[in-house]
């Protein structure tokens, strides 16, 4: 292959310097690699695919030239070009091979960029961010070759990421399983545990073999369903340890989560005891039997129980490896015992076993355990409730989740078997009713001799005569006796042995799940009691404390040493799990959200929905009262937990369904027409941060609380690559600090050429759909005769583009002003240096504690400590230097300030200035205040301008309207001499403020006038001073009746002046605005769109 480099062929001129990032269009021509063959097709440009960061290649070749490409492996296995291809090399043969991926700072795709800070799968590597990109192309910016490639491939990593690689090579010697240790085993030892050989025997007894089955069928019913949600749910991203309360928490959020978590934990602590007690009886049968009881059958099973938890307890504690042996070798035991039982039932019954009841397979003792016989105090349910845990097993193998080398593919493949395996419970119902009967006596002496009369039972026909059964107690048959599979098997030591297998491997799993998933619920920190329980040893992450929490609830439960009380307790706390588990797929199908992508996809989201109905329903079938008490503390835990608001965020299908309605809610509002009832403020508030005027938001959220739009504004003007990058940066962190302070408001921030601009563009794009803002909040430009006049002329313009949006304006003042940025400032770098003092305090602390070592080390840690010491005065002197600034300096009148809107109000009145008819705006927010807790104790006192000679008729036709508004008020006020002059003290005060901005072109000829009109075009002429001024006598006049009315109201809400555009220039307008309000208490100057706010219609 050739490469022409003729100037021809490149688009642009090669650069004298070229590198990896200047990669210009060149004309490759293939040729043969053997001397003899000529190659004559026209130039031919193959698809390559590149990219990771050890070179892979794949490459198509063109038939005929696959030996021109010997060097590179077409499996895409790692390879390396020839030590002669300078990598970035554009006049070499294999240039174009290593282009893609390798001549941009451009990342291809890799699995790292994906993963979790701290993913126990491998290290997470942070790709190149937009902005570098973008940057880098826009500039050219030239980077060594090679630190693009490491960067854009993966294999740079930032610096923190190094302490998370070395925390997973700590775990790398940790032991992991696959399915069917893992899962499987574990599944097929719990189903079939102790209710399988204990207590199938007497269910068939009670239930009879027809609806025995049918509990069988229905407990499969409730663990398929669960098992492929569980499957869905597993299979829709990387499962860490928890099981099923991991399942449950990142689909339905940590309220669910982490109330079902603990019910979950503690369900499967009860198990142990279960099981455990299961085991024990066994034992105290075998006593009896050989006559060595201890002390009496009950403390006999407390005993042998104690002893058996502690040894499994050690067994656990030893490690995962260890308890996994443990479970194959006991389901060996488990599968010989279960086939010795159906080689059993062939095995032709002598004497002593048919006085026991078994006489093989009998077609009249299958008839008559057909149907059921419930004994009194039994049923349908409470026999389904005593089988279920049985059916509970499926999830053994879910609990351990974090011990599974690839959970989200073996869990499928682990529960479909095990479901199947389940059904194995069935065909061994069918020989236990067809062998045995109900009631025996055990007496080989109960023959019935030939002749007599039979009383009909199928043991009768079978000539065994047991109807003293009936009368009194008998020990052996299928309602009496539990260990009649011993009984019916080959060789009954095999069926003790499997009972041991089943008893103690289900103890073993439910002893190991229980603090696995307790583990995983206190990693969480929900319940940040329990966080004592969260810390792991060794390299599996053991959690010792979980284990000795778990064997304490199953030393308590022991106790009890009744199986048929156990039992039930967990079928209802299993039931609870299993509803939520359902529940949670047809959740997050019903979501919609995008990330539901279950590999697994044989599973229906209104199956899993009827999956969690049917739960629910056995629950309050078997035990109603049970039911309400697993609900009622599930629902005190979940209330626990959303009132604690953990700080977690799982990207729960709560938050796509939250998402979805609030985006059908929008949408549905969009279609119905705003009506004048539902009106309320929808307030864009120009606080910039949310924190530097908090005095501002406070007085806004007051009248938007729980019933109106908020949204707090930030513009940032300046150069747009620095704004941008300081608002992404910022927006997370504020949005955050208003959720903190509890605050019901958004965050949005614009990036502008100008203030106005920025205000512009929210004013315009702010909102969605019907939820647009109404209304603009701004603080009142106190020291607006010391700014720039752009700065004035900004202000004023979005209130001039506020009214042309026809959007209501309020502006607040109060005496200190609002900006607190310079005090947030001070306190930031003290608290910053205060941190940097104790860490230093604590270095030297600690250089000293070792300070006495001795030797090479010692030499080596005095040299670190000189070093860590050697910035100290530095850092000393600055922290002198704040502390000894005078108090005063941060001045606490302005900090008080800030926060007189947060306290509760006293009593006192808010004075409502309803001058001019703008719609109601300037009742409404008054009266929505009053309803506030803060302002409740405030009456309204409302002053409107009228006639001096009409102030009766006219204070009671405002009476009347506001009666018909149902706005409650506690007096009216006609003010009939507002547009008298203010005293002459007042206008001259007025003068003198607008004196450095007058023009005074009246006392210059005319050519100068019109030449300063060019020249200072903002000025406030005389021609309009003497047009507006009734209107500035307005302004002063209003102040001194404000001053005579309301000096000593809490607040006072008054009407917005609106200058004409064109016609009031922007100095006269602040002068007008500072007269209004000047030494007045908290002021709030509104004016509304003109359009209707209140009305008295229904």
């Amino acid at each position: 292959m050739s490469l022409n480099n003729s100037s021809s062929v490149f688009l642009d001129s090669v650069p004298t310097n070229t590198n990896r990032f200047q990669v210009n269009v060149i004309n490759e021509n293939h040729e043969s690699c053997a001397a003899g063959i000529d190659n004559t097709d026209p130039p031919h440009y193959e698809e390559t695919s590149f990219g990771d960061e050890q070179n892979r290649l794949r490459i198509s070749f063109r038939p005929g030239n696959q030996e021109c490409y010997d060097n590179f492996l077409q499996t895409g296995e790692t390879t390396k070009t020839d030590a002669s291809f300078h990598t970035y090399d554009s006049h070499t043969n294999t240039y174009y091979l290593q282009t893609f991926g390798h001549n941009t700072m451009d990342a291809v795709p890799k699995i790292e960029y994906y993963r979790n800070t701290g993913s126990v799968s491998g290290p997470k590597v942070n790709r190149p961010s937009l902005l570098e990109i973008h940057e880098q192309l826009a500039k050219n910016v030239a980077v060594t070759p090679g630190s693009a490639d490491r960067v854009a491939n993966g294999e740079g990593m930032p610096g923190e990421e190094h302490a998370e690689n070395k925390e997973e090579d700590n775990k790398a010697g940790a032991v992991k399983f696959g399915w069917v240790k893992g899962v499987l085993v574990r599944c097929m030892l719990n189903i079939w545990g102790v209710m399988l050989f204990i207590r199938l025997s007497w269910i068939v007894g009670e239930a009879g073999i027809g609806l025995g089955v049918v509990i069988i069928l229905l407990s499969t019913m409730v663990t398929s369903i669960t098992g492929l949600s569980t499957s869905a749910i597993a299979t829709n991203g990387f499962v860490r340890g928890g099981g099923a309360y991991y399942l449950i928490s990142r689909s339905l959020g940590p309220e669910f989560g982490g109330s079902i978590g603990l019910i979950f934990a503690f369900a499967n602590a009860v198990a142990v005891a279960m099981y455990v007690v299961g085991f024990a009886e066994t034992v105290v049968d075998l006593l009896k039997e050989s006559d060595s009881m201890m002390v009496d059958p009950t403390n006999d099973i407390r005993i042998i129980g104690s002893i058996t938890v502690v040894i499994l307890l050690g067994i656990s504690v030893a490690g995962m490896e260890w308890e996994a042996k443990a479970q194959v070798i006991l389901l060996i035991i488990l599968l010989i015992a279960i086939a010795n039982f159906f080689i059993g039932t062939v095995i032709p019954s002598n004497n002593e076993k048919k006085s026991r009841g078994f006489f093989n397979y009998q077609a009249s003792i299958f008839a008559e355990n057909f149907g059921p016989s419930f004994t009194k105090g039994e049923g349908f349910f409470s026999v389904f409730a005593i089988f279920f845990p049985a059916a509970t097993g499926i999830l053994a193998g879910a609990n351990i989740s974090g011990d599974l080398e690839v959970y989200n593919n073996m869990l499928g493949n682990g529960k479909e078997t095990s479901v199947y395996v389940d059904n194995i419970s069935i065909t061994m119902i069918v020989p236990t009713g067809a062998c045995v009967v109900r009631d025996a006596t055990g007496s080989m002496n109960d023959t019935i001799i030939s002749g007599i009369n039979c009383n009909g039972s199928a043991a009768c026909g079978l000539g065994y005569d047991f109807s003293r059964c009936r009368h009194e107690p008998c020990q052996y048959g299928l309602m009496n006796n539990f260990q009649v599979m011993s009984m019916v098997s080959g060789f009954g030591p095999l069926i003790t042995a499997g009972i041991f297998s089943a008893t103690l491997s289900s103890a073993l799993a439910s002893l190991v799940s229980a603090p696995k998933v307790f583990q995983a619920l206190c990693k969480d920190n929900i319940y940040k009691a329990l966080q004592f329980f969260a810390k792991g040893y060794g390299k599996n992450n053991e959690p010792l404390r979980g284990y000795i929490l778990t064997f304490v609830i199953a030393m308590a439960f022991i106790l009890i040493a009744e199986l048929n009380t156990i039992a039930p307790i967990i079928s209802n706390f299993f039931l609870a799990s299993y509803a939520l588990i359902n529940f949670s797929c047809f959740h997050a199908s019903y979501a919609k959200s995008p990330g539901w992508r279950p590999a697994y996809g044989i599973y229906n989201m209104w199956v899993s929905l009827f999956g969690a109905v049917l739960c629910c329903a056995v629950m309050f079938v078997i035990n109603w009262w049970a039911a309400v008490i697993t609900y009622v503390i599930e629902f005190f835990l979940y209330i626990y937990v959303t009132y604690k608001k953990p700080d977690v965020n799982w990207g729960s299908s709560t938050q796509a369904l939250s998402y979805v309605s609030a985006l059908d809610n929008a949408l549905e509002l969009t279609t119905v027409e705003d009506h004048v009832k539902n009106f309320r403020p929808q307030c864009i508030v120009l606080t910039g941060g949310p924190m530097t005027r908090p005095a501002l938001l406070d007085i806004t959220y007051a009248f938007t609380k729980n019933s109106g739009l908020c949204i707090c504004c930030e513009v940032f003007v300046g150069p747009r690559k620095l704004c941008v990058k300081e608002m992404n940066s910022g927006m997370a962190k504020k949005q955050a600090w208003l959720i903190k302070n509890k605050i019901k408001a958004f965050y949005a921030a614009v990036a502008a050429d100008c203030f106005r601009d920025g205000v512009r563009s929210l004013l315009q794009a702010s909102g969605l759909g019907r939820m647009k803002p109404n209304t603009l909040v701004i603080g009142y430009k106190k020291k607006w005769r010391k700014a720039p006049l752009t700065e004035i002329e900004n202000y004023v313009g979005i209130i001039h583009d506020a009214f042309d949006f026809e959007i209501g304006v309020v502006i607040v003042r109060i005496s200190q002003g609002f900006d607190i940025s310079q005090v947030l400032q001070v306190q930031e770098e003290l608290e910053k240096l205060e941190q940097e003092r104790l860490a230093l305090e604590a270095t030297i602390k600690d250089n000293e504690c070792e300070e006495g070592n001795g030797g090479i080390r010692g030499l080596f840690k005095k040299v670190g400590k000189l070093n860590i010491t050697k910035p100290t005065p530095k850092k000393d002197s600055s922290i002198n230097t704040i502390q000894s600034m005078h108090v005063g300096e941060f001045n606490q009148k302005l900090v008080e300030a800030s926060t007189q809107f947060k306290k509760k109000q006293g009593k006192g009145t808010i004075d409502v200035w309803w001058l001019f008819d703008d719609g109601g705006l300037t009742l409404l927010i008054p009266y929505i205040l009053t309803l506030r807790k803060k302002w409740k104790d405030c009456k309204l006192r409302i002053y409107v301008g009228g006639k001096i000679n009409r102030i009766e008729e006219e204070k009671i036709a405002m009476a009347s309207l506001l009666s018909k508004f149902r706005i409650k008020f506690a007096d009216i006020h006609i003010i009939g001499d507002i547009n008298i002059k203010p005293n002459k003290e007042s206008w001259k005060f007025f003068e003198e403020m607008i004196e450095p901005y007058r023009l005074h072109e009246s006392c210059k000829d005319l050519t100068t006038a019109e030449k300063l009109k060019r020249e200072t075009p903002w000025k406030i002429t005389d021609a309009e001073l003497e047009a507006v001024k009734e209107k500035s006598y307005r302004q002063v006049r209003l102040n001194e009746l404000l001053q005579e009315h309301s000096r000593a109201a809490n607040l006072i809400v008054l009407s917005l002046p609106v200058a004409r555009k064109g016609s009031i220039s922007d100095l006269l307008y602040m002068a007008w605005l500072e007269i209004l309000t000047k030494n007045l208490p908290p002021v709030l100057l509104v004016r509304g769109n003109h359009k209707n706010v209140l009305t008295f219609y229904s």
